[in-house]
């Protein structure tokens, strides 16, 4: 039988998963991929529609009784983080109304952690792609984003208020949890699943170029030379392996956040994963 993956069609997530895809890692099942927003995998996770799934790291307490979290293929890293982004010379968000990519992402949960104090007037949720534009025109007086927008934001027009990844950093001295990758349990094995996907990472670093293809094809229109960067930055050692630093950094999110009343309280992430 074919297994079920979703992933986000951005540059890290087909470079890491192209050989897994492609049944070039030895010993995998064959492959049936959506992609998709994380925001749309991350209820799609609650509906347990998928073998293995990217997530955001908010959305696992609502996720880990179903799910093993797996130890490689998902985006953690340093200088890394979701910016807020704003038009003209706005220097607070007080009284603005701010465009999110999903209420479960991982970026607006640290988005919350870090407004607890001076929070907007509102919030909207909005396609990724739909941001940047909306908060150019605009239509938003400040945007949440991620990814390959922190290379393109300028051509917008647009300035970064706050890198909350440097915040993060700055205040924990860990590397930011953005994006995990859940195997679904009686499903699939974890094992069995976090050697396939590391495979697939290490035939990706080895060849970068079997993968280009399908990485462009997928990357929305991002000129190759930004898919280079998204790939550099968001496909690290925590890869290959979260570590020890890897799971300090989600316990210290999750926790956080229950803490702040955010997020349901949840038993330890390495408890619940396959960690070897």
């Amino acid at each position: 039988m074919a297994l079920s993956l979703a992933i986000s069609p951005c540059p890290n997530d087909t470079f890491v998963f192209d050989a897994l895809v492609h049944g070039r890692v030895p010993g995998a099942p064959p492959v049936e991929v959506t992609y998709a927003d994380v925001d749309v995998t991350n209820t799609a996770a609650e509906r347990g529609a998928f073998d293995l799934v990217k997530v955001s790291y908010a959305a696992l307490p609502w996720l880990l009784d179903d799910y093993h979290l797996l130890p490689c293929g998902g985006a953690l890293g340093r200088g890394c983080g979701p910016l807020v982004l704003t038009r003209g010379d706005r220097t607070d968000l007080t009284g603005a109304t701010v465009a999110v990519p999903g209420e479960r992402t991982t970026a607006y949960l640290l988005f919350r952690l870090w407004s607890a104090d001076r929070p907007p007037a509102r919030i909207e949720v909005v396609p990724f792609h739909e941001i940047m534009p909306g908060v150019a025109a605009g239509r938003y007086d400040a945007g949440l984003v991620i990814h390959e927008a922190r290379f393109t934001y300028p051509r917008h027009g647009l300035t970064a208020l706050v890198d909350l990844g440097e915040w993060w950093e700055g205040d924990t001295g860990l590397p930011i949890p953005l994006g995990a990758i859940l195997a679904r349990k009686g499903s699939v094995d974890p094992v069995e699943a976090a050697g396939w996907i590391r495979e697939s990472v290490r035939q990706a670093w080895a060849n970068p170029e079997a993968s280009r293809e399908y990485v462009l094809s997928h990357a929305q229109e991002m000129e190759p030379d930004v898919a280079d960067r998204h790939i550099g930055l968001y496909v690290n050692d925590f890869t290959a392996n979260l570590g020890d630093a890897g799971f300090a950094a989600v316990e210290a999110l999750l926790g956080r956040a229950a803490d702040a009343g955010l997020v349901p309280q949840t038993s330890s992430s390495r408890a619940t994963a396959w960690t070897s």
